[in-house]
């Protein structure tokens, strides 16, 4: 079993994600993201094997320091491997780094997945993660498009087990926008 900190996004500010989503999809052969029946996020730490227990201290730090946060993407981007990964890029935030390093403060970094570990960790939201051979020269074309800027508000921290997506935990990130993103 798997297990990630996350902060997602339970509100409509999340629906600009939730397209891109659909449009990845078409270069797959189902759905990735929308089958994981779990919101849009932004990854903070992933670990092959941790102390359950571990894992609800660092989230619960990072929920205590870090208020809701609203992140504005402004390009797509691709993981080079096999699949490609598709993902939105968030514009630096310090928000948003605070609540990594609130995790891996807690955590030895060594535990953590290479590709999550502090000077290595890429911010990105995921749009899709299985895109076919086939399609892998439109998928890389639909990253290089422009895209009109849009914000997300990330107002839940979570740890979780994978797969499938369970939920472990989750705590409501405080702050005023979280009231204002949910109409």
């Amino acid at each position: 079993m798997t297990w990630a900190i996350s902060l997602k996004a339970v509100n409509r500010t999340a629906d600009p994600i939730r397209a891109l989503w659909d449009q990845a999809s078409l270069y797959e052969a189902a759905p990735s993201m929308a089958a994981l029946n779990y919101p849009p996020h932004v990854t903070l730490a992933i670990y092959p094997d941790i102390d359950p227990d571990l894992l609800k201290v660092a989230l619960r730090r990072a929920a205590m320091e870090v208020p809701a946060l609203r992140l504005t993407f402004t390009r797509l981007c691709f993981f080079d491997g096999d699949p490609l990964v598709l993902w939105a890029e968030p514009c630096p935030s310090l928000a948003l780094a605070q609540a990594y390093a609130a995790v891996h403060a807690c955590v030895d970094p060594a535990k953590c997945h290479p590709h999550y570990r502090p000077g290595a960790w890429i911010p990105h939201c995921t749009l899709g993660t299985k895109i076919k051979k086939e399609h892998r020269t439109e998928a890389i074309a639909f990253t290089v498009r422009p895209l009109e800027p849009f914000d997300v508000l990330f107002d839940v921290a979570d740890c979780v087990s994978f797969p499938p997506v369970a939920t472990l935990e989750e705590h409501l990130l405080a702050g005023p926008e979280r009231a204002n993103a949910r109409t």
